[in-house]
């Protein structure tokens, strides 16, 4: 991650959102902290223009978010009869058909499905509160490094909701179906201790320290070299539906790519 002293100049800066490239490394950060980085259609949008506007060269993908919270979730705005400017509020959604509401739905998500793509690695780094979608942006990510004073929690199942943007796979996935139901249904904190020990969150550091754990990360990340890292995480992602010797099957056919590539044999 490159220091802040001299980030390059923005790709992207809208709606809360800023994309800096610098070589391998992509950083998006949230920018509305006295909003506590609370999140949007608009912040949404930022998010997915962010991801097609990553160039070829960037191997990792940090999110980061100024402020003392990472997200507080959903602007609260939402939730009143008027909504956001320009955007059709909950209510106005919930009175349209069911292909409008899940066309919408569909392009909110679209903002939290690109981080897991084969190409790219990304890294969440998250302090204070992540909550409800803040909380689903860090679980968009494939890895999330966290500060000792972080509060994740799922408020959807609270508020009469569910939780949506993409949540609740990666959630199951990392935690068990027992402990996601449990997190969900109470809307509890799952605060750093618990974050590390239940595969939550790989990391906690003391918060002075997230920007540089997070560095750290990333530069041991990319002394590997770019095809393994891909083909790794596409083993690892399809570990999760595949049987045991469908699994080792693509082992081997990833191995075979791996070292015709290496003995320069590759197509």
């Amino acid at each position: 991650m490159a220091s802040h002293a001299h980030d390059p100049a923005p790709v992207l800066d809208k709606d809360g959102v800023r994309l800096t490239v610098d070589d391998a490394i992509a950083t998006v950060t949230l920018t509305n902290p006295d909003k506590r980085n609370a999140q949007s259609p608009a912040l949404w949008r930022a998010l997915t223009e962010a991801g097609r506007l990553l160039p070829g060269s960037v191997r990792v993908v940090v999110l980061r978010a100024e402020g003392k919270s990472f997200s507080a979730g959903l602007d609260r705005q939402a939730f009143t009869p008027e909504g956001f400017d320009g955007e059709p509020s909950f209510i106005d959604l919930a009175r349209g058909g069911d292909a409008e509401l899940d066309a919408t739905i569909t392009e909110y998500q679209e903002a939290f499905t690109w981080w897991r793509r084969s190409d790219i690695l990304s890294v969440a780094a998250v302090q204070g509160h992540a909550i409800g979608a803040g909380f689903q942006l860090a679980l968009a990510c494939d890895l999330r490094v966290v500060a000792e004073d972080v509060q994740f929690a799922m408020r959807e199942t609270s508020l009469g909701l569910v939780p949506d943007l993409t949540g609740t796979h990666p959630l199951v996935s990392l935690v068990g179906y027992a402990r996601a139901l449990e997190i969900c249904a109470t809307g509890r904190f799952v605060m750093a201790e618990e974050a590390v020990n239940t595969g939550l969150a790989n990391l906690a550091v003391p918060a002075d320290q997230l920007d540089g754990a997070v560095r750290d990360l990333v530069s041991a990340v990319l002394a590997a070299p770019r095809d393994a890292v891909i083909e790794t995480k596409a083993l690892l992602q399809g570990a999760q539906h595949r049987e045991y010797e469908a699994q080792r099957a693509a082992e081997r056919a990833a191995q075979a790519r791996r070292l015709r590539d290496l003995a320069g044999l590759g197509e």
